[in-house]
């Protein structure tokens, strides 16, 4: 599943959610817990052997840069009556999404960020968490005034490890 949605992601800016919560780049253990978490939105728990032929199924389609929830999928196809393939009810579903409809892909744009205070390190890191779903912004270069070489390295540290926003999940350099 986890190669799946990653590849979607990547290649075709593709953010697939489980009832509103983004699969992408989380564990396995945190994908069992968003399938577990559909049973206080549907009523009932949903399975991976369940969600697993949506992915599937969206991997055939030529699809846009887009936001496909296969928990509201699922749930959709439980609820329909016309017999339809996974497969064909997942196309009909994002027929919006794909072929001639599908909206291309921006064309992204290179960033450089003025400053790496407190707001400037907030802003560094939904840059690059967002970098490559669609957003078509890339964080270039962060330019700091002239100060010790200490204090960047402190910058960095308070990047890698923010009291509110947690863990920083990519490599810092400095």
């Amino acid at each position: 599943m986890i190669p799946i949605i990653g590849k979607l992601h990547r290649e075709q800016d593709v953010n697939v959610l489980l009832h509103s919560r983004s699969l992408v780049n989380k564990s396995v253990v945190s994908i069992l817990k968003t399938h577990r978490f559909a049973r206080q939105i549907a009523g009932e728990e949903l399975s991976v052997t369940e969600t697993m032929p949506f992915l599937r199924a969206l991997t055939t389609l030529d699809l846009g840069p887009s936001q496909i929830d296969i928990g509201m999928l699922a749930a959709t196809y439980r609820a329909d009556d016309r017999g339809l393939t996974v497969e064909d009810f997942t196309a009909e579903a994002v027929a919006g999404a794909t072929g001639a409809n599908k909206i291309d892909r921006r064309e992204s744009r290179d960033v450089v960020l003025y400053g790496f205070g407190r707001i400037g390190r907030l802003i560094a890191r939904l840059l690059i968490e967002k970098a490559g779903s669609g957003n078509g912004l890339r964080l270039r270069a962060i330019v700091v005034r002239k100060a010790s070489g200490q204090d960047i390295v402190k910058r960095a540290s308070l990047l890698r490890r923010d009291s509110i926003h947690g863990q920083f999940s990519g490599t810092i350099t400095v």
